[in-house]
C-alpha cells in the first residue's frame, strides 16, 4: 500500500498537540487536589492516588507502547494511545466516584506512550536536517505544558468549572488522534517478531513496586515493612528482568543497547534532571501560596503562583527551537552541561534568595531556559545512539527514567520540606531552603553525567549499527523507506 503524502509541519503539529495535552494532564490536577478531595468526600491519602495511579500507569506504558510501536507501526499505536488519552480524560470529567476517577487516571496514564512514538515518527518521517529542531520542540513541550498546566488550572476552574480540567485535554487529544489518522503516515521501519510477555510483566512489576514505594514512603514510613518489602521485591524483579532480557532472541529492551555509552549517559542525565524538575514545579506553588506570617510565603492565589512559573515554561518551550541550533554549533554535550548547570544555579538561588516575588520568578526563568536546553537535546542524543528500529523503546525508556527521577525527587523534596513545621502546620522556611539545595545537588550530578556523553561522530557511528543479537533479528523496512522522507 502506498504511503500517504504528508507535510512535515502538519506531522509535527499533530504530534505536538498530543504531547502537549499529555503534559497538561500531568499538572492540571495539582492545584485542585483539595477540591477533588471535597468533591468525592474522601481523605487525603486516597486523593493522593489521583497522582500516583497516573504516574504508575505512565511509567509502565512509555517503554511498552514504544516497543509495540516499533513492531506493529508507530502511527497505528499513536492513534490508539491518543484515543486512550481522550477516553481517559472524558472518564475523569464524568467520574461519579473516587474509584471511577482512579481508573480514569490509569487510562490517562497510558498516554505516556505518545512521547516515544512521537520521537520515532519524527526520526522516520522528517528530513535529517530538520529532525533535531522537530524533536527539540516536541520534547520541550512536555516540560512547558507541565508548567502551563499549573497556570491554567485556576482560570479553568474559576471560568468553566472543575470538569473542564479534563474536557479540554480530551477534546485536544481526540482532534490529535483524528489528525494522526489523516495526516501522519505509517512509519516504514519496523522490528518484526513476537513480543515476549515475560519481560513485559517483569518490567511492569519492578517499575510499579519501585514507584509505589517512592510515592508512599513519606506517608507509610520508609522503614515500614510494606515499603521495605516493595523495594526488595522491585530489586528481585529487576534482576529477573535483566536476566530474561539477556537470554531471549528478541528482547523487549535490549540491555546491551541500554549499556552503550550514548544511551546510559542520556538516561542518567534524564534521571537527574527529572529529579529536580518535577519536585520544583510541584513545591514552588506551595511555597508561594503559604501565608505571609510564615516568613517566606506570599499568600499568592493558585492563579498568581502559576503566573510566576509561566515565563519559565514559555522559555523552556522556546528553547525547543534554539537548543538544536546550539547543538549543531557546540555539540549536545556542551548544551546539556550548560542547561544542567543553569538548573543547579536556579535551584540554589530559589533556596537562598526568595525574599521577593520577582526574585523567585527570575530564578525560575533561568531554570526554564536550562531545562529547555537539556530536555530538547536529550531526545536527539538517544535517537542518535540507537538504530532506527529501536527508536521507540529507547526514547520511551529515557522518558520513563526522567519520570522515575521526578518521582524520587518529589519524594525527597516532600521528606525534607515536611520534616518540621510551625505551630500552624506550615513547613519551616529551612525546609524549603534545604529542599531546593538538594535539587541543586541533583542538577550538578546531571552536569557530571552530561560530561560523559560521547562526541557526535561517536553517536552517529553507534546509531547506525545494532547489537549483534538484533542484527540477527528480522528488521522490516518498506521499499520506500530508503528513498522517501518528508521534505
Amino acid at each position: 500500500m502506498a504511503r500517504r503524502p504528508s507535510s512535515t509541519r502538519t506531522t509535527v503539529f499533530v504530534l505536538a498537540m498530543g504531547v502537549g495535552a499529555f503534559g497538561l494532564l500531568q499538572s492540571l490536577i495539582l492545584p485542585v487536589l483539595p477540591q477533588v478531595q471535597q468533591r468525592f468526600e474522601t481523605d487525603q491519602s486516597t486523593t493522593a492516588w489521583v497522582l500516583t495511579s497516573y504516574l504508575l500507569s505512565a511509567a509502565v506504558a512509555a517503554p511498552l507502547i514504544g516497543r509495540i510501536g516499533d513492531a506493529v507501526g508507530k502511527q497505528r499505536m499513536l492513534i490508539v494511545t491518543l484515543g486512550l488519552l481522550a477516553v481517559g480524560s472524558a472518564m475523569a470529567a464524568l467520574a461519579p466516584t473516587i474509584e471511577w476517577m482512579l481508573v480514569a487516571r490509569v487510562v490517562q496514564g497510558l498516554g505516556g506512550g505518545v512521547m516515544p512514538l512521537s520521537f520515532g515518527i519524527i526520526r522516520d518521517e522528517v528530513a535529517a536536517a530538520r529532525a533535531p529542531v522537530a524533536i527539540g520542540i516536541v520534547a520541550s513541550l512536555v516540560s512547558a505544558a507541565f508548567g502551563i498546566g499549573i497556570v491554567l488550572a485556576g482560570p479553568i476552574v474559576e471560568g468553566l468549572g472543575y470538569t473542564w480540567l479534563f474536557w479540554v485535554p480530551s477534546i485536544v487529544t481526540a482532534l490529535a488522534a483524528i489528525g494522526a489518522f489523516v495526516f501522519v503516515p505509517e512509519s516504514p521501519v519496523r522490528l518484526v517478531g513476537r513480543i515476549n510477555p515475560i519481560p513485559a510483566l517483569l518490567l511492569s512489576g519492578w517499575l510499579v513496586l519501585l514507584l509505589l514505594a517512592v510515592s508512599e514512603g513519606n506517608d507509610w514510613g520508609w522503614g515500614s515493612l510494606r515499603i521495605l518489602a516493595m523495594l526488595g521485591s522491585a530489586v528481585v524483579l529487576f534482576g529477573g528482568w535483566v536476566w530474561v532480557e539477556q537470554r531471549i532472541k528478541l528482547p523487549l529492551i535490549d540491555i546491551r543497547l541500554m549499556r552503550s555509552r550514548g544511551v546510559w549517559t542520556a538516561n542518567a542525565v534524564a534521571f537527574a534532571v527529572g529529579f529536580g524538575t518535577f519536585a520544583s514545579l510541584a513545591f514552588l506553588p506551595q511555597m508561594l501560596q503559604a501565608p505571609t506570617q510564615t516568613g517566606y510565603g506570599f499568600a499568592a492565589t493558585i492563579t498568581a503562583s502559576g503566573l510566576v512559573l509561566l515565563p519559565a515554561s514559555a522559555l523552556g518551550f522556546v528553547m525547543g527551537w534554539i537548543a538544536p541550533r546550539l547543538v549543531r554549533r557546540f555539540s549536545a554535550r556542551s548544551v546539556i552541561c550548560v542547561g544542567a548547570a543553569s538548573n543547579a544555579f536556579a535551584y540554589a538561588a530559589v533556596g537562598l534568595f526568595h525574599g521577593e516575588l520577582w526574585q523567585v520568578g527570575l530564578w525560575m526563568v533561568v531554570q526554564g531556559i536550562g531545562n529547555g536546553c537539556v530536555v530538547s537535546s536529550l531526545a536527539g542524543v538517544v535517537l542518535g545512539a540507537v538504530p532506527p528500529h529501536q527508536s521507540g523503546v529507547a526514547s520511551g525508556m529515557n522518558s520513563n527514567i526522567r519520570l522515575v527521577g521526578g518521582s524520587i525527587g518529589s519524594a525527597v523534596m516532600a521528606g525534607i520540606v515536611t520534616a518540621r513545621s510551625d505551630g500552624h502546620g506550615y513547613a519551616l522556611e529551612a525546609g524549603y531552603r534545604n529542599g531546593f539545595l538538594a535539587l541543586a545537588v541533583g542538577a550538578l550530578a546531571a552536569v557530571g553525567f552530561a560530561l560523559l556523553i560521547p562526541a557526535p561522530e561517536v553517536l552517529r557511528a553507534r546509531g547506525q549499527r545494532a547489537p549483534y543479537r538484533l542484527r540477527k533479528a528480522r528488521i522490516a523496512v518498506s521499499d520506500e523507506a530508503s528513498t522517501t522522507r518528508s521534505p
